[in-house]
């Protein structure tokens, strides 16, 4: 049996899988409009919280990749729902576009630090390339006043267009738990918030999360029970199997892998 036909639903990370930096994955957009054609459900899943889904739609699509933003799970998207889910309705933030729009269109209002703007009843942290120290410091304070700290992931670097690493929002994280001694809750991969909202978007049904790195994408599923299938097309090489207490179900070099016969 073809390996595809086994799963009813395929969440896909994307940096490494459908595109490095600004460079399409060779075969990968063939793959994505294979499983289109044979009926199977997607989505994109993503800890990138500075993105919104339209922004990530408009990346895909560069790569020859069509999404649609209902396919498209952020970690943004997830964590403005987990507030909502718990009535929180007000938040400080770190963080870009992406999670501030996230926050509005569930209702969530960002307010000010810690001099003014209210007492928000979360600390919200995500990717933000313009972070400055005061925002940090306001973060900290309100963490050691008592507010909860929740980040969007853990994700200490993020891959650069020339294939260097960035600090991530896990080192903004980083940056709050050593000043305050609080542990973040964490809502991106590997952690199953995300990973069980990016379901939901796909329909339902067996799943297949499909990624190049351990710690996140194979970790995640692992943790769910669910299978996955590495490809060694982005920060995973076969070498680095090796040493990897986490095994994915599935092991490829590319993307065709979905429609290799499985035994």
């Amino acid at each position: 049996m073809i390996l595809a036909e086994r799963y009813d639903a395929f969440l896909f990370d994307l940096d490494g899988v459908l595109y490095r930096g600004t460079s399409p994955v060779p075969h990968a957009a063939e793959a994505i409009a294979r499983l289109r054609r044979s009926g199977r459900r997607l989505a994109f899943v993503t800890n990138n919280s500075s993105a919104t889904p339209a922004t990530v739609a408009e990346r895909l699509a560069t790569v020859g990749i069509a999404a649609d933003t209902s396919e498209i799970e952020t970690s943004a998207l997830t964590t403005a729902t987990l507030l909502a889910d718990r009535g929180i309705s007000t938040a400080f933030v770190v963080g870009e576009a992406g999670i501030r729009l996230a926050l509005a269109e569930a209702g969530v209002r960002v307010v000010e630090g810690s001099d003014g703007g209210g007492h928000p009843e979360a600390v919200i942290v995500g990717l933000d390339r313009g972070v400055n120290y005061e925002a940090l410091r306001d973060a900290s304070l309100l963490v050691e006043d008592g507010v909860p700290l929740i980040a969007t992931n853990a994700d200490a670097s993020f891959p650069a267009a020339d294939g260097s690493a960035w600090p991530g929002a896990g080192a903004l994280v980083a940056a709050i738990e050593a000043t305050t001694g609080a542990k973040a809750e964490i809502v991106g991969k590997p952690n199953p918030p995300i990973l069980r909202a990016s379901l939901a978007r796909a329909g339902g049904g067996i799943p297949l999360v499909v990624g190049d790195r351990v710690d996140t994408d194979i970790a995640g599923a692992r943790g769910l029970g669910w299978d996955s299938l590495l490809v060694l097309t982005g920060s995973t090489t076969a070498a680095d199997l090796a040493g990897s207490a986490v095994a994915a179900t599935y092991v490829g070099d590319d993307l065709r892998a979905l429609f290799a016969e499985r035994t």
